[in-house]
């Protein structure tokens, strides 16, 4: 264990510069010789004739999900090494990074060893996974010991408290380790968000209001809808890396906002990776300029996560096809002009063998009259948060796609097609939770530092001002891991467990920002007029959609193990 006052020591981490490298360092290696240990005892409990069983991972699904998540905290480790090594060696390793470094490896590595929350009410024990004592020991490691017993104290989180108070509350917590052009990015929507997002959007979501128009023409001039699309078709060609720092800073302004590019997103990669040229040069202009607004229409009533056995047909009408059936969960669906649809053209089937992907066109609605396309109708759902777009359930009955609008011309190919966009769709979902416990964290800082009770304002009580180190450090831990596998996305890496790891960790990150968040604000915080509201509400979506954080886990898992 530590020695007397290492506690200290490491809360005044400027002193010890080179030994938090080193301690930190020498303590990633004896995770990863961990979660090889637990790949193979996990492996042992799913696999039948050598071979990994999907009925059997269902009958072990906590230790398969905790193999997940256990996964997910090795590469964040990873991650936040890099980092830390990059900024180092960069002259820009302060003294913020380094408590954030500090508390980051001391909290996840006790965590490891004593059990990882995978939400509120599930923790993964070691053992769980199959694990003996003796496979515990190998984390009994002098550098693992001494970040696990002075990483994380309360004097660091104090310390590091000291030293946000004195950052603008424009700047992120922490250098981010991004490069010149990405920061200059990040300043230019975070200004757009600070002057007309934020005033606005608590009366939105009051209101459930539609996000204006003038917002989404904006956001089209600043070339937000096409910020991925490739030059050649009317895009801006840049990174995910600088999608997920624009989407990151919108949805700090308003998670609704930061939501308004997914859905183009989602549409660009569908034609881009599965289009005919054709389809490539028709749509990919309109969808950058924003000229026309998509929506994504795949979840059913009865499927959710089980895509595969959807039922909404498409059945042929000469060279045209008519779609029936109904969805559920439509975002954004009432005022954009085209949908990606995802429909069975082989009623023979019964799995994803049988789907297909259509650009299905309909006349945006109003207000007074949605849906003014014949064929379909919709309902608005009531939803707690994720306002500004709307949720709708829609019926199909005999709506006429052209044969033209089938994505690449052929049968068969939606499940595939649907697949390739699950990466960006991941990272862009791990960026928007990051801008959810960024807003989470601006809005109770202030409100810690302007609250005052028993004399003295709440951030000087040491448990107020944990709760708002932990944030810190927690948003740049998620906010690494997406980097991370946006710059995979970008180098043409194959990167699906990358990106499931930075939507499992960013989306229970934003939800305990948001929650500790309420916490600071006490009963104000249930108050609906107080933005920390809306915050928790916006959060607790993230979770759910873009895959639910059980299927991300076990999608993880089976990569992993395979």
């Amino acid at each position: 264990m530590a020695h007397d006052g290492q506690d200290m020591t490491l809360a005044q981490a400027p002193v010890l510069l080179e030994d938090l490298l080193g301690l930190t360092a020498a303590a990633v290696p004896p995770v990863e010789a961990l979660l090889e240990k637990a790949k193979t005892s996990v492996r042992g409990m799913v696999s039948k004739d050598g071979r990994v069983s999907a009925g059997l991972i269902e009958a072990h699904q906590t230790a398969a999900h905790g193999l997940a998540w256990l996964a997910t905290y090795a590469q964040s480790l990873r991650e936040m090494q890099r980092w830390a090594e990059a900024l180092q060696s960069e002259g820009k390793f302060g003294e913020t990074e380094q408590l954030i470094h500090q508390i980051a490896f001391g909290e996840y590595l006790w965590q490891i060893y004593g059990g990882i929350q995978m939400n509120q009410g599930e923790i993964l024990r070691l053992q769980d996974l199959g694990l003996s004592q003796e496979d515990m020991r190998g984390l009994m490691k002098p550098a693992i010991q001494t970040l696990t017993m002075g990483g994380n104290t309360q004097n660091a989180r104090t310390r590091l408290v000291e030293l946000m108070q004195e950052h603008s509350a424009n700047v992120s917590v922490g250098n981010t380790g991004l490069d010149e052009e990405l920061e200059m990015i990040r300043e230019q929507f975070r200004r757009y968000a600070v002057e007309k997002v934020e005033p606005f959007a608590h009366e939105w979501h009051l209101k459930d209001e539609l996000i204006p128009m003038e917002i989404i023409e904006e956001l089209a001039e600043m070339g937000v809808f096409g910020l991925t699309i490739p030059e050649e078709f009317g895009g801006l060609g840049l990174s995910k890396a600088s999608m997920c720092v624009v989407s990151e800073e919108l949805s700090r302004g308003y998670i609704g906002v930061g939501s308004l590019g997914t859905r183009s997103e989602i549409a660009a990669e569908l034609i881009i990776a599965g289009g005919t040229q054709e389809q490539k040069e028709k749509w990919l202009p309109r969808l950058a300029s924003a000229e026309t607004l998509p929506t994504a229409v795949f979840t059913e009533p009865n499927t959710g996560s089980d895509l595969g056995s959807l039922r909404t047909r498409a059945t042929k009408d000469g060279d045209d096809y008519k779609i029936t059936g109904n969805k559920t969960w439509i975002t954004h669906a009432a005022r954009t002009h085209i949908m990606t649809l995802l429909a069975r053209t082989d009623p023979e089937t019964s799995d994803y063998k049988g789907l297909s992907m259509f650009l299905a066109e309909k006349t945006p609605g109003d207000d007074a009259n949605p849906f003014p396309t014949d064929g379909m109708t919709g309902g608005e759902i009531e939803v707690l948060g994720y306002r500004g777009m709307k949720e709708y359930e829609l019926a199909f009955d005999g709506f006429h796609v052209k044969g033209e609008n089938l994505l690449g011309g052929e049968e068969g190919k939606g499940f595939k097609q649907l697949m390739e966009t699950f990466e960006s769709a991941r990272i862009q979902t791990a960026a928007r939770a990051i801008g959810v416990a960024q807003s989470a964290l601006d809005i109770s800082m202030q409100y810690a530092q302007d609250r005052k009770q028993f004399g003295k304002s709440l951030i000087n009580f040491p448990r107020v001002s944990s709760k708002l180190a932990m944030m810190a450090v927690e948003i740049m831990v998620a906010r690494q891991l997406t980097y991370f596998s946006a710059f995979e996305k970008d180098e043409g890496r194959r990167c699906d467990v990358e990106a499931g790891m930075a939507k499992l960790l960013g989306a229970r990150v934003a939800w305990a920002a948001s929650d500790n968040g309420l916490q600071i604000h006490g009963g104000n915080g249930f108050a609906l007029e107080y933005k920390i509201s809306r915050v928790l509400c916006d959060a607790r979506i993230l979770n759910i959609f873009e895959g639910a954080a059980e299927i991300q886990a076990q999608v993880i898992a089976r990569r992993i193990l395979g």
